[in-house]
């Protein structure tokens, strides 16, 4: 899976196609990535403790790595390829320009 946490993504399919925002969990077993702001579910929780809250809580919830796409600072959404650099070491490249993301 070349997608990681931190990275900027694009929502492609479903009901929050384009919404963009970043990765804030990876899971790579599953081929699954929670991306900040898209996938919201209603969960109603019941308050635990003295500290939190219960209550109806939006929750992010994973979507598929295949229906995101990276986000290239330079030419928008992209797929990513990979190469090696003069130390061997492997790093993404964008797609449809060549630039190291």
């Amino acid at each position: 899976m070349r997608i990681r946490r931190g990275d900027k993504v694009q929502v492609l399919s479903g009901k929050h196609r384009g919404r963009q925002g970043q990765v804030m969990r990876a899971y790579p077993a599953e081929g699954k990535v929670v991306v900040e702001g898209a996938n919201m579910a209603k969960r109603h929780t019941k308050p635990r403790g003295a500290t939190m809250q219960g209550g109806i809580i939006d929750k992010d919830m994973p979507l598929p790595v295949s229906a995101v796409a990276i986000v290239c600072p330079s030419c928008g959404p992209t797929r990513i390829g990979m190469r090696f650099d003069e130390q061997g070491r492997k790093l993404r490249t964008c797609r449809k320009c060549g630039g190291d993301l």
